[in-house]
């Protein structure tokens, strides 16, 4: 397998060329090739931070009779053309009839590496592609929305600690979020944001109450101390922005 970085430039991988068959498979479409069972990620958001390469798992079958090569998914908004820069991966074909392959996929983005505009967070329409062996190709929308995110994180601290039980308690924290053309993380103004407790012995988190961020992404609001336990913050993300739970600041209440 290999990797190629690109943009409008078709992917490349260890993608097998299928002979072509007397007979089309059944659901082919016009331009000699059908993709169906397209999936992104299972479904769920593409969430990036700033330093790390996130991988991204995609699935797809692909039936044809022509000779091909280079089957791929994408991600695009206006046009085909305007596509979400990335590097991929595709493996070879699985067969799954005559004339069908069911074909594994990953795309990676890598923050560190490529630049990425905060503009680029949120909806993307999918595709796929096939590039024939005697030139040509087919393209095809897939009806489907992948989410891009920009990562968040939240800070916790609750304090005193110990506490004495039914003296206030005050929970402070910060909601940030990835800058893709700094590479940092910077404050997430104005978001609302869930205080979680776990009373010790227990596994489940409960929310007490919600929390604006102020104008510079911080977060303090008071609660009375009734149980030694974990407190923490949720933020549950929205169309281009990932969720995030703090880590938990255990209190003991005496």
């Amino acid at each position: 397998m290999g990797k190629k970085v690109w943009r409008a430039a078709v992917a490349v991988g260890a993608a097998a060329v299928f002979a072509g068959v007397a007979a089309a498979p059944a659901g082919a479409a016009e331009g000699g090739v059908s993709f169906t069972r397209v999936q992104v990620n299972g479904g769920k958001p593409i969430v990036i931070g700033v330093s790390k390469e996130v991988a991204v798992p995609v699935t797809f079958r692909m039936a044809t009779t022509r000779r091909w090569e280079w089957p791929a998914v994408f991600l695009y908004r206006s046009n085909t053309d305007d596509r979400l820069w990335h590097a991929i991966e595709t493996g070879d074909c699985i067969p799954a009839g005559r004339g069908v392959c069911d074909i594994k996929e990953t795309m990676f983005f890598d923050p560190s590496v490529w630049d990425m505009d905060n503009s680029e967070a949120g909806a993307w329409k999918v595709a796929a592609e096939v590039h024939f062996e005697d030139d040509g190709g087919d393209t095809d929308d897939e009806g489907l929305t992948a989410y891009v995110k920009r990562n968040s994180r939240l800070t916790v601290n609750a304090s005193p600690e110990p506490v004495a039980k039914g003296k206030t308690l005050t929970v402070t924290g910060k909601v940030t979020r990835a800058d893709w053309e700094t590479r940092k993380y910077a404050s997430y103004p104005g978001r609302r944001v869930s205080l979680q407790f776990k009373p010790t012995g227990t596994t489940t988190y409960t929310t007490v109450k919600k929390v604006y961020a102020n104008n510079s992404g911080n977060l303090s609001t008071t609660v009375k101390a009734s149980k030694t336990g974990t407190w923490r913050w949720a933020y549950y993300g929205n169309t281009t922005t990932g969720p995030s739970t703090s880590t938990g600041d255990n209190v003991v209440v005496r």
